[in-house]
């Protein structure tokens, strides 16, 4: 892993594996960005890359800047890596801090179909709501869910569970949560963040908590991805669903998945269930084709089909199947699983 720091502003890229043809990630803007932070989060995509057949590595980027700064460090960042990224060894898409078009200047480079940045958002939704309807066994109808986290791009996730049948109890964002004593209405939380933003869930009814009493809602299946490492140890207890599901990378940690799995608590790799954006960046250079959602959901679900009974349970053995594809092409395996 190599971290390369920015010489016209103050910012760096971290690259997990500096060999691989192309390295992939998202860039984060605040006052101080961790360099550690941003290796996990390296990792984890290398992970994901892996688990998907793609001989790539993770990268994580950090932007250090005040909000009087924001805008020219956003301006050097992109001029000092914009000839790497049209060269296609390097590609960023905007994190926590950034919006799409802060980076547009980045993008214009950028050898990713045009599909890939126009759906994303629903490509990912559409394999964690298919990641949770295996973890259930196949279907989600019927089934109930607490979303942690919930922002403008989770509301995305909350249509995909719902158009499988799934019912939404307790939603978190970043002001609160809310626990329903009925399923709330996905349009509804669509209209309550556009008036509201995340202070929606005081208006919603039902119980009011704080943001992380959401883990903590009677549901069959939690979702959580807020930040790394949101679910710990000191928090297992009070999940009661039998099953979490990432929707963001490395929300649990390691202590946490020991306890959950002791508690018969199944926890998905984040690496797998937010993978399915991947079907809209084919390998060949290809535009996209077909029902991309349909295939983001088969691919997240066929992944998991092979790592679902694995005897240490289904996040360490897809470590195993990534770590397999690894060895074919990297002269030594990196050094730490994605577990926060």
């Amino acid at each position: 892993m190599t971290t390369r720091k920015l010489s016209s502003t103050d910012a760096f890229v971290v690259v997990d594996l500096p060999d691989a043809p192309i390295a992939a990630g998202v860039v984060r803007l605040a006052p101080k960005i961790l360099v550690d932070g941003a290796a996990w989060l390296a990792r984890s995509q290398t992970y994901q890359f892996a688990a998907f057949g793609r001989m790539a590595s993770g990268a994580s980027a950090g932007i250090n800047a005040r909000i009087d700064e924001r805008a020219e460090a956003i301006g050097a960042f992109t001029a000092e890596l914009s000839e790497e990224v049209s060269g296609g060894r390097l590609a960023l898409e905007a994190g926590r801090g950034l919006s799409l078009e802060d980076l547009a200047g980045l993008q214009a480079g950028d050898a990713r179909p045009d599909e890939w940045w126009a759906e994303r958002d629903e490509l990912r939704a559409a394999g964690i709501a298919s990641a949770a309807s295996v973890a259930v066994g196949g279907s989600l109808d019927g089934r109930t869910v607490a979303l942690e986290g919930v922002d403008r791009v989770g509301l995305v996730l909350v249509r995909a569970l719902a158009e499988r049948g799934a019912s939404v109890i307790s939603i978190g964002t970043s002001a609160g949560s809310v626990i329903a004593s009925a399923p709330l209405d996905p349009a509804a939380l669509e209209a309550g963040w556009l008036e509201h933003g995340a202070e929606m869930v005081t208006v919603l009814d039902g119980e009011q908590g704080s943001p992380g009493a959401v883990l903590g809602a009677a549901v069959d299946v939690v979702f959580v991805g807020s930040k790394a490492g949101v679910l710990d140890h000191e928090l297992t207890g009070a999940v009661t669903a039998s099953v979490v599901v990432p929707s963001g990378p490395i929300p649990v940690t390691a202590k946490a998945l020991a306890d959950l799995r002791r508690a018969g608590v199944t926890v998905l790799p984040d690496f797998v269930v937010t993978g399915g954006h991947l079907v809209a960046w084919p390998t060949d250079g290809t535009a996209p084709a077909g029902d991309l959602r349909a295939a983001a959901a088969e691919s997240v679900a066929g992944v998991l089909a092979e790592v679902m009974d694995h005897p240490a349970g289904p996040l360490l053995g897809a470590c195993e199947r990534a770590e397999a594809f690894l060895a074919t092409w990297c002269a030594e395996l990196p050094f730490g699983r994605p577990l926060a």
